[in-house]
């Protein structure tokens, strides 16, 4: 794909830029919009950062969490059938996963320091909410800063960086020079456990190996663990704060220890761990979805700026869920790109004004994200491109074929 120029128009501006053919043949178009355009977009009171809000919302999550618990451990243990018992505490450990994510997305409020204007606030409640949930808050956070720093840079970003075709054809064949006509596509089974496999195991393959961020060839995959305070993540003067994690994430095994010694195992099995599993589910389907598409690029470091880096993300609609108990996280993730600091409660407006200066370049979608999550599985395999703009291609013949 050769680099040409194209003339296009978003707001009332002219301006000139890349291209290139996404998987589905539509032409993309490379933003060349400013910072400070986004910036001066979004009016000004979304930027405030309120403490009694932001509690409210922890407090509201925890009250609806108990409610739950309440509810479902009174009344599931008196229904007589046992097959009706399991399939309502099934549906009980789900509905608590709600809240739970919800309480981990106000934990990366803090980790992003929009919860209040308080610093140390901000990281003592993150911190004990996200070891609550076997996050390593700090580890998590700085790994997650240098995302937002580098979103959409194939060598700098650090969750959901796509293979390059040369990466993927070693990987299936063990020889990059090999022909993609030479290997065979993925049938539905494949590719059904290999989404099982990212949903269910996915978010601690990553804390542990860093499985879906840059691969560092002269370190074990399990040094470049989240736990690792040594891991090249990480910077120096991040040590201890990873050891902080690691306390943390110790001191909740600690409770969960306590919690089946004084309550039983099956009582800290329904009330944590299986909301926990799904709560892990919830959240690779969320990132995953927020920064993978068949219309979104990828870019080298030649064409790679912040500004069109946070334009690779797109906006989702997941419902009452959505707004409800997952606090727009989904709803309004290209803003979260732009400006992390914003509070997920002034997000919907601050969205508004984006949209405005970023025109052509906003990407929203309102398709089941159940259905996409299939969809990109199967089409959103690697990432081709010989401008320094690269997109999304498959073996699997879903839209434009890759060249290679």
């Amino acid at each position: 794909m050769s680099t040409t120029v194209t003339q296009r128009r978003f707001g009332d501006k002219s301006t000139k830029g890349l291209r290139a053919i996404d998987t589905e043949g539509n032409e993309f178009q490379v933003p060349d919009y400013s910072i400070k355009e986004i910036l001066d977009s979004i009016p000004k009171e979304c930027f405030e950062r309120r403490l009694t809000t932001s509690f409210y919302y922890v407090f509201r999550d925890i009250a609806v969490c108990l409610a739950m618990g309440w509810v479902a451990n009174t009344y599931i243990p008196q229904v007589p059938w046992a097959a009706l018992r399991g399939a309502l505490w099934l549906g009980y450990a789900i509905l608590l996963s709600l809240p739970y994510t919800g309480l981990w997305v106000l934990g990366h409020e803090c980790g992003h320091q929009a919860f209040s204007d308080y610093g140390w606030l901000n990281d003592t409640v993150g911190w004990i909410i996200h070891s609550y949930l076997f996050v390593p808050y700090f580890s998590w956070k700085y790994s997650h800063g240098k995302h937002h720093k580098a979103t959409g840079h194939l060598t700098r970003d650090m969750v959901f960086v796509p293979k390059t075709v040369e990466e993927f054809k070693k990987e299936r064949a063990g020889d990059s020079r090999v022909k993609l006509s030479e290997l065979s596509e993925d049938t539905p089974i494949q590719t059904l456990t290999s989404l099982l496999m990212q949903q269910f195991g996915g978010w601690w393959w990553y804390l542990l190996t860093n499985v879906t961020g840059q691969k560092y060839p002269d370190h074990n995959k399990f040094a470049v663990s989240h736990f690792n305070p040594e891991s090249p993540i990480f910077e120096k003067r991040d040590y201890w704060y990873v050891v902080l994690s690691d306390i943390g994430v110790l001191a909740q095994s600690f409770v969960v220890y306590q919690w089946c010694k004084s309550f039983g195992g099956f009582h800290c099995f329904i009330n944590w761990f299986l909301p926990y599993v799904f709560t892990n589910h919830w959240l690779v389907f969320i990132t995953y979805l927020q920064h993978t598409d068949v219309s979104l690029p990828h870019y080298d470091n030649n064409e790679w700026t912040f500004a069109r880096g946070a334009a690779a993300t797109i906006d989702r609609e997941f419902g009452f869920v959505g707004w409800f108990f997952f606090h727009d996280i989904i709803e309004t993730h290209v803003l979260h790109h732009y400006v992390s600091r914003i509070p997920f409660y002034n997000a919907r407006p601050a969205t508004e004004g984006i949209k405005k200066a970023m025109g052509i370049h906003y990407r929203h979608s309102d398709e089941s994200m159940w259905y996409t999550l299939w969809k990109s599985a199967k089409a959103c395999q690697f990432v081709e491109g010989d401008n320094g703009v690269r997109m999304f291609r498959n073996i699997n013949g879903v839209g434009v074929a890759p060249k290679s």
